[in-house]
């Protein structure tokens, strides 16, 4: 049998630590691996998988799409960017949309459309915009993107960074209002942070911030790229609190889980700073990206996802905040999006990820020692159930101190 672990190990770049278990098959929750054993996916590829595996109504808009026109780039209009664009812009609200791939893309563009937005509208003078963001952040793994991230790690021996930035603590509006001054451009911020730990800002937050930045003719940007597209139960997370952004970014969930499809949306007078040559890609918004795209979104709205978030969600977060365990330190979340932070001294989430592995349930950890669930919108309550008592058998495991060495075998997850 082929080792693609070792392949992976000896010619690709060590930037990611992989769970031991190589994935050969996906279908809507369930992956399977090499042995044809069978996993629940409860982590959704960071919500990129949020329609589930293979979705096959995405699938036929690829494979449909693939015969008739592939990429052509942005030098030509095509028949599928136009209809995807629309229909995005007419569910968030928004009046434009520039297409990219991946999400650090989308962002990257916000930043250079609040930057020149800042000198041709606000009237800023040149090269001293200055663009605020929140603490714990997760935009992406660019060199401006790390630049501002509070993450020392991200940070390391990269730098020199782009100047121009600003962090303020997450949650805080006061100190949003602080750090404002007549040079600042925008607010970046997730309405949850997801990379960050599942951080859920206190109610009103959002609205405030809102409200702090049209006072200050100062852009709010929302990165939805995790939160958006009905993980947290609503279209966007900035919802909950009625907010519509000046800006916002989606991607992830956007290519289905079949490709990368990214895009900044904003008001007409943020995006119209753009003009021919200021900004492009390649690939962002070929026909193919732009068919899946707009399958997704109708996908979305036709199978009433975002409803069955909310509802499976409120299912998931009571059930994770049952769990009586002295490991448990904090439950955070909103629709199926949620975290179960652990007591450091206790038990580490990487550890409790990995025996979680072998109990058929698969996910990742994330800052502030969090376990992370977010699994495909399509999920059912009962595969949840099942997803949880795994979950809640491994911290008494834990708890208990009496976690063997060998890998037990455990039944597979229930079939919806």
């Amino acid at each position: 049998m082929t080792d693609f672990a070792g392949l992976e190990a000896r010619f690709g770049a060590a930037n990611y630590a992989p769970l031991p278990v190589t994935i050969v098959r996906g279908a809507g929750v369930y992956l399977w691996d090499e042995a044809d054993r069978r996993y629940i996916d409860m982590m959704g590829a960071y919500s990129a998988a949020s329609f589930g595996h293979c979705h096959p109504r995405l699938v036929d808009a690829l494979t449909r799409q693939v015969r008739h026109l592939d990429t052509i780039s942005r030098a030509y209009f095509s028949d599928q960017l136009g209809p995807f664009l629309a229909r995005a812009c007419t569910l968030t609200g928004m009046d434009a949309a520039l297409p990219m791939n991946s999400g650090a893309e989308a962002v990257e563009t916000a930043l250079k459309a609040a930057r020149k937005w800042a000198y041709k509208v606000k009237g800023v003078p040149p090269d001293r915009a200055e663009i605020v963001a929140a603490e714990g952040n997760f935009h992406g793994r660019t060199i401006a993107i790390v630049g501002f991230s509070s993450v020392a790690q991200y940070r390391d021996a990269f730098g020199p960074f782009p100047p121009g930035f600003t962090l303020v603590p997450f949650g805080d509006a006061s100190a949003l209002a602080a750090a404002i001054t007549p040079a600042t451009a925008a607010f970046l911020v997730e309405p949850i942070q997801g990379e960050g730990g599942i951080n859920v800002p206190p109610p009103g937050y959002l609205a405030e911030v809102a409200r702090i930045c049209k006072a200050s003719n100062v852009l709010l940007l929302c990165d939805e790229i995790q939160s958006g597209l009905g993980r947290t139960g609503r279209l966007l997370a900035c919802q909950h609190e009625g907010v519509v952004p000046d800006g916002l970014m989606l991607g992830k969930a956007l290519g289905g889980g079949l490709l990368p499809v990214s895009l900044f949306l904003a008001r007409r007078e943020v995006m119209q700073v753009f003009t021919p040559g200021d900004h492009g890609s390649t690939f962002g918004g070929n026909p193919i990206a732009a068919a899946v795209g707009l399958a997704a979104l109708e996908t979305l709205i036709d199978e009433r996802l975002i409803e069955r978030a909310a509802a499976v969600g409120a299912h998931l977060l009571g059930r994770l905040s049952s769990i009586r365990n002295p490991l448990v330190r904090e439950v955070r979340g909103r629709g199926l999006f949620a975290g179960v932070e652990l007591h450091r001294s206790m038990a580490s989430a990487g550890a409790v990820v990995r025996r979680l592995l072998q109990a058929g349930v698969l996910t990742k950890d994330t800052h502030r020692n969090t376990v992370r669930f977010a699994p495909p919108l399509m999920i059912e309550q009962s595969q949840v159930d099942w997803a949880v008592d795994r979950f809640t058998e491994v911290l008494d495991e834990f708890a208990e101190r009496r976690l063997p060495e060998d890998i037990l075998p455990q039944p597979n997850p229930p079939t919806a």
